[in-house]
């Protein structure tokens, strides 16, 4: 059984001409019968005369061409000017004169190239027609020629207006979908930066602590397992963050959340920094981007604690409030190469914009001591 549902997308398979061959036929057989002969469009006050062989012939040049109004609208459009200058030159007056003005609508949205001539070629064969039908002792003088006119240059006029709005439509789609996937780019940037840094840099104090524990085997050890378990943390990070490269992934890239927080202070511990982790309150129950945001914070703090400043005491303070949640990390200068928050900044510049862009508040400033501290304060239910 069919499903009626699934009719418009199936029907919008079809070829255009095909979609429009049906409109042309309906035109054309109803201007063939013969209670509707003689009601058509009416120009010039040429007397009705009875159909003939030749009003066949105008017919299906004002009718059949219509299944091409999209795919080569200015062909359609020359094939019903002639078919109608025929119907009204011989008085046929068939129902089919309708086909023009759709001709003409159509040629006003679809074509593409040479429209202001196509427009200046339909005008003068209007003005050669008029001259035509324009006798002495006509019902119809000069000034209804003139208003025949006007109203096809309202039609044409409509069409282009609405090929301007769908032209419009489509560029601002475009530069919506630009800004989409610029914004994905940047966000696929930022997450690669923050697993990247944060992981090599653990791994490469890990491994710098390594060399001198050679006379500890059991600490070496541990150090060592501390490197491969890190590894495979940034192995698996990476690996979720490609998969969103891939078209044919159908999963979502599990993004961290506050939740994450202690199992993040526990593994920079691991590296050889020493945290202590401090919660307060409950977390929201709907995160959203603000648990994303709160996370990439303390990361970013705790990969300057051990590139800046390792073996310095640091302390993460997380607050859940009932509108926001609050992070600050704060790291003592006591320990090697403790000084400035961020080197060149451009992880911290990246954690600004994002708490920016959900309606929070960030800072990272140096201490007296020669440490340094980074808080941000960012709306609870915050998206990305």
């Amino acid at each position: 059984m069919i499903d009626l549902r699934r009719i418009p997308d199936l029907w919008r398979r079809y070829d255009v001409t095909v979609r429009d061959l049906p409109l042309a036929l309906v035109l054309a057989i109803g201007s063939l019968v013969p209670a509707l002969h003689g009601l058509g469009t009416q120009v010039g006050g040429v007397p009705t005369r009875p159909f003939d062989a030749l009003a066949i012939v105008a017919v299906g040049l004002e009718c059949l061409p219509l299944a091409v109004r999209r795919r080569w609208p200015a062909l359609c459009l020359a094939l019903s000017t002639i078919g109608f200058a025929i119907d009204q030159l011989r008085g046929y007056h068939a129902f089919a004169g309708t086909g023009l003005a759709i001709a003409l609508l159509s040629a006003g949205i679809h074509l593409e190239r040479r429209r202001r001539l196509t427009a200046v070629l339909f005008s003068a064969a209007y003005v050669l027609l008029a001259i035509a039908l324009h006798q002495p002792g006509s019902s119809e003088g000069p000034a209804d020629l003139a208003t025949f006119y006007l109203a096809l240059a309202l039609i044409w006029w409509i069409g282009a207006w609405v090929r301007a709005g769908r032209l419009a439509e489509a560029e601002r789609r475009r530069h919506v979908a630009e800004e989409t996937r610029t914004a994905e780019r940047t966000r696929i940037a930022r997450e690669l930066h923050d697993v990247v840094t944060h992981h090599v840099t653990a791994m490469v104090v890990q491994a710098e602590a390594a060399r001198y524990l050679t006379a500890a085997p059991a600490r070496l050890d541990e150090t060592l397992s501390a490197v491969s378990d890190t590894g495979r943390r940034a192995i698996a990070d990476l690996r979720h963050l490609l998969d969103l490269l891939n078209p044919d992934h159908e999963g979502e890239f599990r993004a961290p959340s506050v939740g994450d927080l202690r199992e993040l202070a526990e593994q920079t511990r691991q590296a050889g920094q020493p945290v202590e982790f401090i919660e307060e309150g409950q977390p929201a129950a709907i995160g959203g981007g603000a648990e994303v945001a709160a996370y990439r914070v303390v990361q970013e703090a705790l990969t300057n604690a051990l590139k800046y400043a390792h073996g310095a005491r640091t302390v993460v303070h997380v607050r859940h409030g009932e509108g926001d949640i609050s992070v600050e990390v704060s790291t003592d200068g006591t320990g090697s190469r403790a000084g400035s928050p961020g080197g060149a900044g451009r992880g911290l510049a990246g954690l600004r914009e994002r708490v920016d862009v959900l309606g929070g508040e960030f800072g990272a400033d140096a201490l007296p001591g020669g440490g340094f501290v980074v808080r941000a304060s960012i709306p609870a239910g915050s998206r990305s």
